[in-house]
């Protein structure tokens, strides 16, 4: 079999050499990449692939009709909104992804996040640089704050049980299943309640024609003035000129946000850039020294399963 790297995953040549030996030594063919490929070297590399990895750039329905071999996509990353799934699965291309690689890095961003919105971290960083002081930017506790958790999987559910350890009361809510299934940490209550009861509202939602645009200008009207929006999931889950809208009419108090409807850098044009107590991260959350080798390390296993016929973490 011969394996193809579209696109690079963040770690380097010798840990990849390191990982993929077992699939080597069985005698397949691997194509590393450690920097990004044009357009014309991905079709270059795709035309004779059997297997495709990627991360989570775009991958079009055009490269992958040049893939007249191809069988698998091990997608080194969670979501997979970015392949063209119809077309994979009209041509039994198996498409595995990374599930879990990420869920501790982006967990502590949406504390992070969280703490740079209670305690004004950016603007308070500001002040100090121009020889400012504390006046207007005393914060709040995260202790007995309610945190609402909008998508219940494995991020959300990590996300709980530490804000279980900062006393939160926790909310949660999931849209296949409103009612859910009791963990002893969260309580489950309605779409509407989530927004109307919480202090926080962190959302763990996949992009899909149901979730797009599920937070707007009516659900934002059902927060509380004093309620943050955090967002680690996907940046079109969020109207993004709705949240700027309501961050500077001080219809809620602040957002963290780390998904955008594209990928970094942003069009200047982007609202939520001058948006009132916005703060912004590069979709930097998935990201840490651990989790790029996690996620590695999982792209091959994908790998090695499906050689072995038993496919895992198959979406």
């Amino acid at each position: 079999m011969k394996i193809v790297m579209l696109e690079p995953i963040a770690v380097g040549i010798e840990m990849l050499e390191n990982i993929s030996k077992p699939i080597k030594d069985a005698g397949h063919e691997i194509i590393f990449c450690t920097a990004p490929l044009s357009s014309e070297e991905k079709a270059d590399r795709i035309k004779d692939a059997d297997i495709a990895v990627i991360a989570n750039s775009p991958l079009s329905s055009e490269l992958v009709a040049k893939g007249q071999n191809l069988k698998m996509i091990s997608v080194a990353f969670t979501g997979v909104d970015h392949l063209p799934l119809d077309i994979c699965q009209e041509r039994d291309i198996l498409v595995c992804n990374a599930q879990g690689y990420a869920t501790t890095a982006v967990r502590d961003l949406v504390f992070g996040l969280v703490f740079a919105c209670l305690r004004n971290l950016k603007p308070c960083d500001e002040v100090v640089r121009v020889g400012g002081t504390k006046d207007g930017l005393v914060g709040e506790e995260i202790e007995g704050k309610t945190l609402g958790i909008i998508g219940y999987g494995a991020i959300g559910k990590c996300v709980a049980k530490t804000a279980k350890a900062f006393d939160c009361n926790i909310l949660a809510y999931n849209q296949g299943d409103p009612l859910g299934t009791s963990d002893g940490i969260a309580e489950f209550v309605s779409f509407e309640d989530i927004l109307k009861k919480s202090d926080i509202i962190s959302l763990h939602v996949p992009l899909t024609d149901e979730t797009r645009n599920m937070i707007d200008e009516k659900e934002l009207d059902l927060m509380k003035s004093s309620a943050i929006l955090i967002n680690t999931a996907r940046g079109d889950v969020v109207n993004t000129k709705a949240l700027a809208d309501a961050l500077n009419a001080g219809k809620i108090a602040a957002a963290g946000i780390d998904v955008f409807s594209i990928e970094p850098p942003l069009n200047l044009d982007e609202p939520l850039i001058n948006a009132k107590n916005a703060i912004l991260a590069p979709h930097i959350g998935f990201a840490t020294k651990e989790s790029m080798v996690k996620r590695a390390k999982i792209v091959f296993e994908n790998v090695s399963a499906w050689l072995d016929g038993k496919p895992q973490n198959v979406k």
